[in-house]
């Protein structure tokens, strides 16, 4: 027999996730930064695509904060759309108001 929760699920956290990824992408760029000095160092210890490694996770970065924003905008545009469709459905009349 299927066990069934006795709490309904709460409602999924809003969180920034444009200033998580882009914090991510800055770390990266900076990682690389830090890096790039020693490539000789690395190379010589085997560790020579460590800094490019940066550069691709920065780089890849960029994608995800260009994806973040999309996501954001259109969450605010598709909430703007339902707030505009019930203020026109209730025409500026509450429940309280209206006369059947």
């Amino acid at each position: 027999m299927p066990k069934t929760p006795l709490h309904p699920s709460p409602p999924p956290l809003e969180a920034n996730d444009v200033a998580i990824v882009g914090g991510g992408t800055v770390l990266w760029f900076v990682a690389f930064l830090a890096l790039l000095p020693f490539q000789g160092t690395l190379s010589d210890h085997g560790h020579g695509t460590w800094p490019w490694i940066c550069l691709a996770g920065g780089l890849l970065g960029l994608i995800g904060l260009w994806y973040c924003r999309a996501r954001r905008d259109a969450i605010a545009r598709s909430r703007a759309a339902e707030a505009a469709a019930r203020a026109a459905e209730n025409d500026g009349k509450g429940p309280a108001t209206q006369s059947d």
